[in-house]
């Protein structure tokens, strides 16, 4: 996959992921598993949701409440070091098919509960915490479970966008150096355009910023759900 691809893919996910409140990794990592190993994915859509979640901080700063961001942060750094563990411990393929599992049933029940929300509590921050560390240590993806959980708040688009950010950037910022730790490197034309994929998720991020009280954001989140689960199918069948 070329550099322009994933540029590409970068700046759109990085809009899409941000306003529906996915995450950029949500739509990149089962595109970018279809050419990549299971580590090197993980590591190259860490480095670069990253510093995705730094942007939403930057651009809405004024929303960041940090009772939440800590109740749901805390927890969160401890369970993606684990998650992010577990990822060496287990052969890549049957990894890729948990994966593909976990989309599926993850579509499965936004299905049927499309409008869940968990107690608005402090237990409930620091499950969703704990839930979305976990998930984006193992699976690269914890932005959906860690937005199911935050929906309870009832918080404000601008608040939602820059707390979620806030929390996302200390679970990546774990994961990303236990992978490190592990070994997982990248290669070097994927390292190289590092120096243009962040740059690429900063754009996303302002387009983001831009329309994100223009979009009817029901419609893209049916669309990337069922972009989800067929990328999920895929990965249970043919990992």
């Amino acid at each position: 996959m070329s550099i322009l691809y994933i540029t590409l893919l970068t700046i759109g996910a990085a809009a899409i992921g941000t306003i529906t409140g996915f995450g950029t990794s949500t739509i990149m990592l089962p595109i970018l598993l279809l050419f990549f190993p299971l580590h090197e994915t993980l590591l190259l859509v860490g480095i670069i949701h990253g510093f995705g979640n730094i942007w939403k901080i930057y651009f809405f700063k004024k929303g960041l409440r940090w009772k939440l961001i800590l109740l749901f942060g805390i927890p969160g750094i401890f369970a993606s070091y684990l998650g992010a563990r577990i990822v060496f411990s287990f052969p890549e393929k049957t990894l890729s098919q948990i994966l593909g599992g976990f989309l599926v049933a993850y579509v499965i029940f936004l299905f049927f509960n499309p409008k869940f929300k968990a107690p608005k509590n402090s237990i409930t921050a620091m499950a969703g915490g704990t839930l979305s560390g976990l998930f984006s240590g193992i699976f690269g993806m914890g932005g959906a479970v860690r937005s199911a959980f935050l929906s309870a708040f009832d918080l404000r688009k601008s608040i939602f966008i820059a707390t979620a950010g806030a929390i996302g950037l200390f679970i990546d910022t774990t994961r990303i150096a236990t992978y490190l730790t592990n070994g997982a490197r990248l290669e070097t034309n994927l390292l190289i355009g590092l120096f243009i994929f962040i740059p690429a998720s900063f754009l996303g991020a302002f387009v983001a910023k831009k329309i994100v009280s223009r979009i009817p954001q029901n419609k893209f989140r049916i669309i990337i759900t069922a972009f989800i689960f067929i990328i999920g199918i895929k990965l249970l069948v043919f990992p």
